[in-house]
């Protein structure tokens, strides 16, 4: 297998997601730079947090044109597998292949800890060695982490299960108090309707060494070993 890991000006975490790939599934990765117009033959694409083009304009807006975005999204309309983690979220809603929208957190501030969330869907490449509503300790890293989408649309995800992750507290339950940006309905991570594309704002590639005190992200990176054949 090989994951292909784009990178942009300003990304900070595409060696941490080329880590968690080697260590924990041992398969190889590629870095694929931003003015790239052409993608290699991979088996999932990630698009990584970080602050592309320094977040100027609006998060991801930018960088939601870069030249291999076009390639990006020719791969996802053919039904490629694409993962955006935290500015790879934003990424994915600026270039349309995600609904909604990154805001600013609901108190303006950056947030940077660990949370719980709840896996809504275990029907994703992500998440199909997670048992349902299994809570995860992850952590975020975040100034725009804000989710929202118009409730007509939101009601339409829901009947067609894209909600994959919500914020909670340790025992599961979604509440006000839980959400630590504010998120429409306390999402945490979404899919496409067709649920070859997942976006999410936690970072689980920060979290799959023993040495950092939770492991959590191993379980959703060992996920990724059920996809077999290459789309592309």
């Amino acid at each position: 297998m090989l994951f292909g890991i784009v990178v942009f000006p300003g990304s900070n975490c595409d060696r941490d997601c080329q880590v968690a790939i080697e260590s924990v599934l041992k398969e190889k990765t590629v870095f694929i730079w931003h003015q790239e117009k052409t993608l290699p033959s991979v088996d999932l694409l990630i698009l990584p947090g970080g602050f592309s083009y320094g977040d100027y304009l609006r998060t991801g807006a930018i960088a939601s044109h870069s030249p291999i975005m076009k390639a990006v999204i020719a791969y996802a309309n053919a039904g490629g597998k694409v993962l955006g983690i935290c500015n790879g979220f934003q990424i994915l809603t600026e270039s349309g292949l995600l609904p909604g929208a990154l805001l600013r957190n609901r108190k303006l501030k950056f947030i940077c800890k660990n949370v719980s969330i709840r896996v809504d869907n275990r029907d994703t490449f992500l998440t199909s060695s997670i048992k349902d509503r299994e809570v995860l300790t992850l952590p975020i890293a975040h100034a725009e982490g804000n989710y929202y989408v118009e409730p007509a649309v939101l009601s339409t995800m829901k009947r067609k299960n894209q909600i994959v992750f919500s914020y909670c507290d340790a025992n599961g339950v979604v509440a006000d108090d839980a959400n630590p940006n504010g998120s429409i309905d306390s999402i945490a991570g979404i899919c496409n309707e067709a649920g070859n594309v997942l976006g999410m704002m936690p970072h689980p590639e920060r979290v799959t060494d023993p040495l950092l005190g939770v492991t959590d992200g191993v379980r959703l990176f060992q996920s990724l070993q059920s996809i077999k054949d290459k789309v592309i």
